[in-house]
């Protein structure tokens, strides 16, 4: 086996700001103002900040207190409640990124469709079959190794960073305070509903462009020195947060609530063309195309070691811990890839759109999320990994993973029942490949606890098939 890739503060911090920064930012403009005022857009960033900010520490924490579990998010649900929620949460997490990566197909081409028609809304026959030349493209490149597909991350992660940098100076300079203290709370507009529900429909949406934040710990295994993750993490995350707020409410005061509601996405674009003229749009159409690219490796990467570190662990098949010469997991990229790209067709029948291409990674991601977070929950509380004389910071810690798990729980009841049943029949196959793996090992499937989850699971999978029957038979 070849030696272990050593990646510094720098590669780390990339990871977390290149998954987090894709094209999730882009369209954010359009994206919230779908959903809220001004009020409410604050009140959720708010609350997003917050929860998210406290869900970074719970990583960084872990980190420092569990160093010797190699892997984050997958490891820490593995450790805290067992190998079946261990599993679920890779599952999940891998769920996430494909869904993550067929949306960022179906953004870039119909970004270019703004310019080349026939690529449409980014789910023509034309425009799935460039991302799946694009798709093999990034697979090949993971192939040569992790290194070196980080340091391209690094790479890409510098460039995008400059067209949203200048975005927001641009349009800082073309800000309106009139455009934005108008109708702030969104009461000229009745289909927003209360400040309540429009602080719910945008939640889900605030989160996905958040999702990474947890990159640094699942190449945990990888870092050159293990306290560079927790700074990678938060550096990461604060420097995305304040880009996010900046890109969301500065264009609200370009353009109102309702022009930005019915902009086409990438918003991001006709917000600067209104500031500046037709040649903003062009750049940050560039923008994107180089942002999509270094997301689209990056979470091709964090997928795939994810399905690996499962089943190095024993739980996932074996076959899924095969390595290539350069030390690259090819065995669960192959099976990462080949999923895109099934995921890419079904697009041509389903007409998914990047929104709800969106809100069903999210679904797939707060479990995961809620587990983490009860995990570093419960070794403050039993001080694991602290010193006699740490009472306070474990304390702190406790009550900062409290808010973690409030807010992920609070995740879930924003999602709605719909996202919840859908994540649940998406969950449901992957008991197939614990079950292979469990058996592989000569060890009992379910413990009696795991039972009663995994019959719950089955349950709520079963209400969302007859759901989706149902509605296809109405068509």
């Amino acid at each position: 086996m070849s030696a272990p890739v050593q990646l510094r503060l720098g590669a780390l911090t990339a990871l977390v700001v290149g998954s987090m920064v894709g094209g999730g930012i882009f369209s954010i403009p359009q994206n919230t103002a779908a959903s809220a005022g001004v009020g409410a857009t604050a009140v959720a960033w708010g609350i997003t900040g917050l929860g998210m900010l406290a869900l970074a520490f719970v990583f960084l924490n872990l980190a420092l207190r569990q160093p010797h579990l190699d892997s984050g998010i997958y490891a820490y649900a593995r450790a805290g409640f067992g190998p079946f929620t261990g599993f679920a949460s890779a599952w999940g997490y891998w769920f996430m990124a494909v869904l993550g990566n067929v949306g960022y197909y179906v953004l870039l081409f119909s970004t270019l469709g703004h310019y080349l028609p026939a690529f449409g809304d980014g789910n023509t026959p034309l425009a799935v079959a460039c991302a799946s030349v694009m798709l093999w493209g990034t697979h090949a490149l993971v192939l040569r190794g992790i290194k070196e597909a980080a340091r391209i991350n690094q790479i890409t992660t510098v460039a995008k960073l400059v067209p949203l940098l200048l975005f927001v100076l641009l349009v800082a300079l073309a800000f309106k305070l009139d455009v934005f203290r108008a109708d702030v709370w969104g009461r000229a507009n009745p289909q927003l509903g209360s400040v309540l529900d429009q602080v719910r429909g945008m939640m889900l949406v605030t989160v996905w462009v958040f999702i990474g934040v947890e990159g640094a710990s699942v190449y945990s295994a990888h870092a050159a020195r293990r306290g560079d993750v927790g700074r990678a993490t938060l550096a990461g995350f604060l420097f995305v947060l304040a880009l996010l707020v900046a890109v969301s409410l500065l264009s609200m005061g370009v353009m109102s609530q309702p022009e930005l509601a019915h902009l086409k996405n990438p918003s991001m674009a006709h917000v600067l063309e209104r500031a500046v003229g037709p040649w903003g749009s062009a750049l940050i159409s560039v923008g994107l195309l180089i942002s999509l690219s270094g997301a689209l490796l990056s979470w091709l990467m964090l997928s795939a070691e994810t399905l690996y570190s499962a089943a190095r662990d024993g739980s996932a098949p074996s076959w899924l811990a095969g390595q290539n010469a350069r030390g690259v997991p090819s065995n669960a990229l192959w099976l990462t890839s080949g999923s895109v790209q099934l995921f890419l067709l079904i697009t041509l029948v389903s007409n998914s759109t990047y929104l709800s291409l969106v809100n069903l990674g999210t679904a797939m991601i707060l479990l995961p999320y809620t587990w983490a977070a009860g995990y570093a929950m419960k070794i403050a509380l039993r001080g694991d990994g602290y010193g006699v004389a740490d009472g306070r910071l474990r304390q702190r810690d406790a009550a900062v993973s409290a808010l973690a798990l409030l807010y992920a729980v609070w995740l879930v009841y924003a999602g709605g029942v719909k996202y919840l049943l859908l994540g649940a029949l998406l969950y449901a196959p992957g008991a197939v490949l614990y079950a292979w793996a469990r058996r592989e090992h000569g060890k009992r499937v379910f413990s009696r606890r795991e039972w009663w989850g995994f019959a719950g699971l089955l349950l709520a999978a079963g209400v969302a098939a007859l759901g989706l029957q149902q509605r296809w038979l109405s068509l």
